[in-house]
């Protein structure tokens, strides 16, 4: 029933919104209801006395994440104390890493546990689930990681190849189908996590990888290892790295943990699904790093091509007829920071190089040995058509075709337009 309201009785409710209003005691406007969700906290805690490969991982990462912070959404504290486990002090965060080790008291264990199953968000990196003594912590070895006890690694530590095996994982939905890990020594494990109903694996080791490993006593030839996980019953991600490479001798830091863009992807988005932050929005099917692909001229339809075929150092770059050989096949390797070398099949060790590391219009393109020089990096940056456009990394000018479609021109680099001519459809090769 619908009671109307006399006219003084209507005359009052404006006052009185009048009020609240000045007083500030109105709701503000729907439009401007919603405020910026604050930073959630993380908790990074280290031990930083064991092994060298170990301390170098941490300091990087007590370097790497508080410079992401703020940009993603969270606050960083890194602590050595992992009494904070114990007497209920990690409670005041979100988020706790374990960067090189693991609770070992029997009260951090239990306050570990206990934040756990009140639903904290985790992340382990390598050691941090290392035992040989699983039984020992039963409920993280074999229940919560779900790995059992430590059974081989490889040595020394290289790069892997991985495959990420579930892209509709908040943390994954981002990483293209296979991608190229950062140097790490990998471990494997007693337990087979496909069997555990718990565990969902997000990444492993791409057959592509073998053998993985330097030494040959300890090189993983074949097998299935497990990279990335976590466990449906928590807010959890384990990941199988955080071991650089090391001059042991002389204590110098040989790789980084945090050179594969696409890692630090898992990572963030990982750190931002444990946070409880906007899940992120995949994009369309990024470059496959283990794929090969022909690269078309938009401008002319000629394909970028290795002249006769070639592979010594100086070896033109140029435009030639697709015609499917493998001198017009490449392959896209992060570096770091978006950008990547791309490598001719014929032998990948030769990259796409700007001659002479010329900043200049016209500079132009040959095969050379892969030096990790910042003139045979590419940006790929991808169109509205689906093609891409290639930007290198020393100079900030874009790869370069012809306008004209007759063989043998020699492409170059120049400042970027956004011209066909320096538009690219890649197809994937069998």
């Amino acid at each position: 029933m619908r009671i109307s309201q006399s006219p003084p009785a209507r005359g009052v409710l404006r006052v009185l919104v009048l009020l609240a209003t000045l007083l500030g005691l109105a709701a503000p406007p729907a439009a401007h209801a919603s405020a910026t969700a604050a930073p959630f906290k993380v908790l990074a805690l280290y031990n930083g006395t064991w092994d060298a490969a170990h301390i170098s991982f941490v300091h990087e990462a007590n370097d790497w994440f508080p410079k992401q912070a703020a940009a993603n959404g969270f606050t960083y504290t890194a602590s050595n104390n992992w009494d904070l486990l114990g007497n209920g002090g990690v409670n005041a965060y979100q988020v706790v890493l374990f960067l090189d080790d693991l609770p070992q008291t029997a009260a951090q264990r239990a306050g570990f546990e206990q934040y756990m199953r009140a639903g904290g968000g985790w992340m382990g990196f390598h050691v941090s689930a290392f035992t040989t003594d699983a039984q020992s912590w039963s409920w993280y070895h074999n229940q919560f990681l779900g790995s059992g006890n430590f059974k081989s690694n490889t040595w020394g530590p290289t790069t892997a190849v991985l495959k990420t095996e579930d892209r509709t994982h908040p943390s994954t939905v981002n990483l293209p189908a296979t991608f190229t890990s950062s140097v790490s020594e990998w471990y494997s494990w007693s337990n087979d996590l496909r069997q555990n109903p718990d565990i969902r694996v997000l990444a492993s080791v791409d057959p592509s990888s073998f053998p993985l490993g330097t030494d040959p006593n300890q090189t993983w030839y074949s097998g299935y290892y497990p990279v990335l996980w976590t466990n449906t019953k928590y807010r959890m991600l384990y990941a199988n790295f955080g071991h650089n490479a090391m001059d042991y001798a002389t204590n110098t830091t040989l790789s980084s943990t945090f050179a594969s863009t696409a890692q630090n992807r898992f990572l963030l988005d990982g750190l931002k699904w444990l946070g409880g932050a906007d899940t992120p929005v995949p994009p369309t099917d990024p470059i496959s790093e283990t794929a090969w692909y022909s690269l078309a001229g938009s401008g002319n339809g000629a394909c970028v091509d290795a002249r006769s075929a070639a592979t010594a150092n100086g070896t033109a770059v140029q435009q030639y007829t697709c015609n499917g050989t493998q001198a017009q096949q490449f392959q896209f390797r992060s570096t770091d920071s978006g950008y990547t070398r791309i490598a001719l099949r014929l032998n990948p060790q030769q990259v796409v190089d700007v001659t002479d590391r010329s900043t200049a219009d016209n500079a132009p393109l040959q095969l050379w040995s892969w030096s990790n020089g910042q003139n045979q990096q590419w940006q790929p940056v991808k169109e509205g058509s689906g093609r891409y456009h290639f930007i290198a990394r020393h100079s900030g000018k874009c790869l370069s075709a012809a306008a004209s479609a007759a063989n043998s021109v020699q492409l170059t680099q120049r400042g970027c337009d956004g011209s066909a001519a320096q538009s690219f459809a890649l197809t994937a090769q069998p």
